[in-house]
């Protein structure tokens, strides 16, 4: 079977099927040609908890900005200690970040959204890029109530921006089922979870959120809900 060729398939296939059934079944469709990039937000936790039961040897990648909260350097560090697995990190490409950094400035991000995007395009995109770089497919942790920016999303789509596969195992879970999850199987999570943090990105990015806020008003807060994203899912 082609996967590029039978996406419609494969969501009919995995419709009824649980998070970690789907997860199987793309590992055992895409075998090492399949990746998983965690954010260590609470859903990609989840996700890595059921791939450390599923397969250890389960590729997994983390895109190390540079800007990152402490508090997720030391998530990644227990995580990777708690079930015994490999996590790889990419980082930017130092001519790339120096020139940006260099020629835009180290906020460059806070004066408009070009700038912004530019900076996570550098940060992001390229190195998702060489992460994903021979790969067929990869994992995400997207949920559909995250976002205006994600409601039209599918368990398996077609990923044209980086020319294979995005699967999204937790698409139809909620919040509650998210946190029931993590506290039921006491797994490791961001302490900025608890202080108000419900999406975390990079540090200067992302603050906490108010009552009744969106899920991802903490994300890029100066700029308008329709355009709150990085890159990485095509913007969606």
């Amino acid at each position: 079977m082609n996967p590029t060729q039978n996406i419609d398939l494969l969501n009919e296939q995995w419709a009824k099927l649980s998070a970690p059934e789907i997860l199987s079944k793309a590992l055992e469709l895409f075998g090492s040609k399949i990746t998983f990039a965690t954010s260590l937000g609470a859903e990609d936790q989840v996700i890595t908890y059921m791939l450390s039961k599923i397969d250890k040897s389960a590729n997994i990648i983390t895109l190390d900005t540079g800007r990152v909260f402490p508090e997720t350097y030391d998530l990644l560090h227990r995580t990777i200690n708690r079930y015994g697995i490999a996590i790889k990190s990419y980082s930017p490409d130092t001519t790339q970040l120096e020139e940006m950094v260099n020629t835009k400035g180290i906020n460059l991000f806070y004066e408009s959204i070009e700038n912004r995007k530019l900076c996570c395009h550098v940060r992001k995109i390229v190195p998702l890029r060489r992460a994903l770089h021979g790969k067929d497919a990869w994992i995400t942790g997207l949920r559909r109530e995250q976002s205006v920016t994600r409601t039209d999303l599918k368990i398996v789509e077609w990923d044209a921006a980086n020319g294979l596969i995005k699967i999204n195992p937790l698409l139809e879970w909620t919040e509650t089922q998210v946190w029931d999850f993590i506290k039921e199987k006491d797994i490791p999570y961001n302490k900025l979870h608890d202080q108000g943090f419900p999406s975390i990105g990079c540090q200067p990015c992302t603050r906490a959120i108010e009552k009744g806020e969106d899920l991802r008003a903490g994300r890029w807060w100066w700029e308008m809900p329709d355009s709150k994203e990085c890159g990485l899912h095509g913007g969606k």
